[in-house]
């Protein structure tokens, strides 16, 4: 194991500290398991601690995203090889409740955040992880080709599908509630 100096292992613990909701998120988003992102979240810190000497100080964010993707990449390709032995129950994910709401704005928020998890949850992995860490941790098209070793087009199309499959599901879970009207076509 690399040993940091207390100066630099301080750095490292502010600047991890600073982004864990946001790797945490990105994990769940990623796994849709509690339990899987809580340990893919850990080894990815792990893992950046002791790679952190070769951190070239510009974005500790996107370079953290960078290890959690690369890692989840890695858990999905051996989990394709090996037979599926999860667990069924579904977990649910985790929000920060804005306590300036009232109680009717705050629960149709809840209602319809929870019809975003889960249709971001529906989306193929692939599109799912392009769409988690562009539009929901802001990472740039080139930080993503890196993060998943796939070229920049194929994050853009990864992301054209992704957000139109988003875009499909909203939709109809809108027209379905009420809150929009199908118009025949004419």
């Amino acid at each position: 194991m690399l040993w940091l100096s207390r100066g630099k292992r301080d750095r490292f613990e502010r600047a991890a500290r600073a982004i864990f909701s946001s790797v945490y998120s990105t994990a769940l988003r990623l796994t849709r398991s509690r339990e899987e992102a809580e340990d893919l979240t850990q080894e990815a810190m792990v893992r950046a601690f002791e790679a952190y000497e070769r951190f070239d100080g510009r974005n500790f964010k996107a370079w953290m995203l960078r290890i959690l993707t690369n890692l989840y990449i890695n858990r999905y390709r051996k989990s394709k090889r090996q037979p599926d032995v999860g667990s069924l129950e579904a977990e649910e994910g985790l929000e920060v409740a804005d306590k300036t709401l009232g109680p009717e704005q705050e629960l149709f928020d809840r209602l319809l955040s929870d019809q975003v998890e889960e249709a971001l949850a529906s989306l193929p992995d692939e599109y799912r992880m392009a769409v988690v860490l562009s539009d929901i941790e802001g990472m740039s098209y080139d930080e993503i080709a890196k993060a998943a070793d796939v070229p920049i087009g194929t994050v853009r199309s990864r992301l054209a599908r992704g957000r139109a499959m988003l875009r499909k599901r909203l939709l109809e879970y809108a027209v379905k509630e009420g809150y929009l009207e199908r118009t025949p076509l004419e």
